[in-house]
């Protein structure tokens, strides 16, 4: 569901085609919510059909240019208000419950692989953060999830470091 209202966010600040999205999604979103092309241009099919965009524009060899309808944009307020989801479900830490049914060497790697993933996370955040004009206040709102990200990686790579001492590695 997250997927539809990114696509819808973004087509709801400035109209694009589907290629121009995905590479929005690239500099901006990707971090937070990645998309690939088959999934993006599926969710534009069904927006369209839904009625939260249409098409505003089309191009040479079918480039379709987008915008988010009004009732598009009543639909991206009404989720952005909405309280969200607080299930709390993870893939990782439910395998770091049952880690004790694997090998002990295979748990302590599971730890070291998961500090090298947030230390490159970590490193690419750093890399946008350094390349990025944050002084445009358009981009406030991506800075402050970006922070989340350094943050949340940097949490990761401490937790791992600490269960990884803690199994004797």
């Amino acid at each position: 569901m997250s997927l539809r209202f990114a696509t819808l966010g973004l087509l709801a600040r400035s109209p694009g085609s589907g290629y121009d999205l995905l590479r929005r999604f690239e500099r901006s979103m990707a971090n937070v919510w990645p998309a690939t092309q088959s999934q993006l241009y599926g969710e534009l099919g069904r927006l369209e059909r839904d009625g939260l965009i249409e098409i505003v524009d089309e191009g040479a060899r079918g480039r379709k240019v987008y915008d988010a309808t009004e009732s598009g944009r009543a639909a991206l307020r009404e989720w952005l208000t909405k309280e969200s989801d607080t299930t709390p479900r993870s893939a990782r830490l439910l395998r770091v419950f049952l880690l004790p049914e694997a090998d002990p060497d295979a748990a302590r790697e599971f730890f070291r692989r998961e500090e090298q993933h947030a230390e490159r996370d970590l490193s690419h955040l750093e890399e946008i953060l350094r390349t990025n004009d944050w002084a445009d206040t358009d981009h406030d709102f991506g800075r402050i999830a970006l922070e989340y990200g350094l943050r949340f990686h940097t949490m990761e790579i401490e937790w791992a470091r600490w269960a990884q001492k803690r199994l004797g590695t």
